[in-house]
């Protein structure tokens, strides 16, 4: 306080008004998977992610979440209800991560190279209902009760799912997903991030960065990081492309 009572009248306007003017326009009555779907319909064949010899169009990354979401839905998810996922970096992790926004769902990623026993407790504290994995992936992954859900394994009975955008059943109170803290204070503790607040960083991200269509987004975070995220999202906002780097 006697800091700011030094300060000039200018100086004290420039710190407290001119740079605190955090006020931003955002699409506030759409969640990030319809701003996406629209983004979709009007660039159908801009390329949304590429992965090694693997690219996705916009039109392909959206109907293959529409079959995801709706093979989701079929298995009961839908607001409030957290998905974990556990998946190799690759296209198909992108499909995940909308599928579950689609059916009204919130993930929970899991990282394979983490302790066995850290991945379970994160699966027991967030009671997890339903698993996304892959076949080969099942001998590392604790034991649960969770429904599991293998995209190569289902693959058939999710390519027979409808293409159709899902009706949207989320809200901007909904979760979104639950990161976990390292737990370097005490045991890890999930966090919960809600559509509202993953809407208002995608645009912040574009603008931030200035992002525009045909520009590339290099995704190299972890999913079990924050920054992961707004990666993905601050691409798909903006019609450009994200590029995964393999994890080696």
């Amino acid at each position: 306080l006697d800091s700011v009572e030094l300060l000039s009248d200018t100086e004290r306007r420039q710190i407290l008004d001119e740079w605190n003017k955090t006020a931003a326009v955002y699409a506030a009555d759409k969640c990030f998977h319809q701003l996406f779907e629209a983004q979709a319909e009007e660039k159908p064949t801009a390329v949304a992610v590429s992965f090694q010899d693997v690219q996705l169009t916009y039109a392909e990354l959206n109907l293959r979440a529409n079959q995801l979401a709706h093979h989701l839905l079929a298995h009961g998810v839908g607001p409030e209800v957290l998905v974990g996922i556990s998946l190799p970096r690759s296209a198909e992790l992108i499909v995940a991560l909308l599928g579950i926004f689609k059916a009204g769902g919130a993930y929970v990623p899991l990282d394979l190279s983490y302790p066995k026993e850290r991945v379970a407790y994160m699966m027991n504290d967030a009671r997890v209902p339903v698993l996304l994995t892959l076949q080969k992936l099942l001998p590392e992954l604790p034991d649960t009760d969770a429904k599991i859900i293998c995209l190569d394994r289902d693959a058939e009975s999710i390519a027979a799912r409808s293409i159709e955008n899902p009706v949207n059943i989320s809200t901007f109170d909904n979760a979104a997903y639950v990161i976990y803290t390292s737990g370097s204070t005490g045991r890890p503790k999930g966090v919960v991030v809600m559509h509202g607040g993953l809407c208002n960083l995608a645009d912040a991200q574009r603008q931030t960065f200035a992002v525009e269509q045909d520009d590339r987004v290099l995704q190299f975070s972890s999913l079990n990081f924050d920054a992961s995220i707004f990666e993905i999202v601050m691409a798909l906002r903006s019609v450009a492309t994200i590029h995964l780097a393999p994890a080696e």
